[in-house]
């Protein structure tokens, strides 16, 4: 299950660089691409808002 991004993102973009498959997007909130999501947690980890988390 990949993870997901909340409405609390901010769209800080530390997520993105993380990312070790490039499975996040960048908007007006960011997006995972949950067919590339390896589930590594990174991106989670790097988020200042907590904002990314297993659905």
């Amino acid at each position: 299950m990949a993870y997901v991004i909340s409405d609390d993102c901010i769209a800080c973009g530390s997520c993105i660089d993380e990312c070790p498959v490039g499975a996040i997007s960048e908007g007006n909130k960011y997006n995972i691409n949950p067919d590339m999501c390896t589930e590594c947690g990174t991106c989670a980890d790097v988020c200042p808002n907590e904002a990314i988390s297993l659905p």
